[in-house]
């Protein structure tokens, strides 16, 4: 029998939330030993935009949506832990690499492992959790990324510093196989309900999600809020550790401190906290579902801009520590949104849809355009490094005006 106390539904959201901080902290692990890897391997900017952003979002595209459609049919919980274990021996793998051909499969194969984490997640998490609920629980399992990045920018960090990238690659990999494990034995998968189709009828399926998500402008305008500061967060977080040791000259420790008070702790807070209070404000006004996540991407780009412009940086880690904080409220409430505009057996699978947007788009461009745009840049690597930041505020500002656009828009998924 599916147990379905509160408390029960409490643990399996926090063991899917350290499930999604172990699949953050292998896929995160590279912006933090990037610089040591970049110069044992003698990789440029271009080569370690690919590595960290489109190698893995270019697989995981073609995994999600396969992935996503078993979770709708079958055991999900199976797919989540058969993941993690191949995608945390892939990342170990990975510190075994002689050159970039090497790396790059590597990071292919962990791209494609990860799409069995969030879309049969979020279904899950949307099963145990009522509506009014939904948003603040997507957000403590979406705070699992900054967890992830905290514990592989310190531990990362150090054991890269001390003991080589490589060593880095298993320290974070191989604990992740134990979770898995975990996971399997004590989360259930709770009934639901199933339209019986064909399994040719799966291309119509996704359609269908598409258009649902199409056809509801908010849905559609947060989606295309958290893609395009997606775009710009991860170039800017893939970067910021190199930015930091290029333009302050300081140690791979030191720079995943930062990384971890940045990008783990204060995005983390940021996350749980647009959760909660868009779930409050949403109760009595549905436009807050848009807001939150307006408002604090808006006021969140000053602050990157002034991370890259800061003379000193204790200054520039105080600013990007703000920025994470206030543009990160924008996850949990987006999520909300497209889990709550369609139906229970179509989650995963729009899930899937939008983290395939999400890696193509923003992943996959992010990283490699800025790398681009750092190696055509000058007269020194933290010249050009601190320039390729700057430009990514041009889309901290466009992703606010998408948020703006979906709090105008009436939509019946609230």
């Amino acid at each position: 029998m599916i147990k379905d106390s509160t408390r029960y539904a409490r643990l399996v959201l926090l063991l899917l939330t350290v499930a999604y901080a172990f699949n953050a902290m292998d896929r995160g692990i590279i912006s933090i030993i990037g610089q040591a890897m970049k110069v044992d391997l003698g990789l440029t900017d271009t080569q370690f935009g690919l590595l960290s952003g489109t190698a893995f979002a270019a697989l995981y595209a073609l995994g999600g949506i396969p992935i996503a459609r078993l979770a709708e049919r079958f055991n999900r919980v199976n797919i989540i832990a058969i993941a993690m274990v191949v995608w945390s021996s892939l990342t170990t793998v990975c510190g075994l690499a002689a050159d970039f051909t090497q790396l790059l499969l590597s990071r292919a194969g962990v791209g494609i492992a990860e799409a069995g984490c969030t879309p049969p997640a979020h279904s899950l998490i949307s099963d145990y959790f009522e509506p009014s609920r939904r948003t603040s629980a997507l957000s403590v399992y979406s705070s699992g990324i900054s967890i992830g990045y905290l514990v592989a920018a310190l531990a990362g960090g150090y054991v890269a510093q001390h003991y080589g990238w490589r060593a880095a690659c298993a320290i974070v990999g191989l604990p992740g196989i134990a979770l898995a494990v975990v996971l399997k034995l004590v989360v259930q998968e709770p009934s639901r309900s199933r339209v019986a189709r064909p399994i040719s009828d799966e291309f119509g399926e996704m359609l269908a999600v598409a258009r649902t998500l199409v056809r509801d402008r908010r849905a559609l305008h947060m989606i295309l809020g958290v893609t395009v500061g997606g775009f710009a967060n991860y170039a800017f977080y893939a970067f910021a550790p190199l930015y930091f040791n290029r333009a302050f000259g300081l140690d791979y420790s030191t720079t995943g401190v930062i990384a971890a008070l940045t990008g783990g702790i204060a995005v983390g807070v940021g996350i749980v906290v647009g959760g909660y209070l868009t779930d409050r404000l949403g109760r009595n006004n549905p436009r807050a579902y848009a807001m939150v996540p307006a408002l604090g991407t808006l006021l969140a780009t000053p602050f990157y801009l002034l991370t890259a412009l800061s003379a000193d940086w204790r200054l520039a880690a105080v600013f990007l520590g703000v920025a994470g904080f206030l543009q990160y409220m924008s996850l949990g409430p987006t999520f909300g949104v497209v889990q709550n505009s369609v139906e229970s057996h179509r989650r995963a699978t729009a899930t899937a849809l939008l983290y395939i947007i999400l890696n193509v788009v923003s992943l996959g461009g992010g990283p490699l355009f800025t790398g681009w745009v750092i190696d055509h840049s000058g007269p020194s690597p933290a010249d050009a490094t601190r320039h390729g930041l700057l430009v990514l505020g041009i889309f901290y500002a466009w992703a606010s005006a998408h948020y703006f656009r979906a709090s105008s828009v009436q939509s019946d998924s609230m």
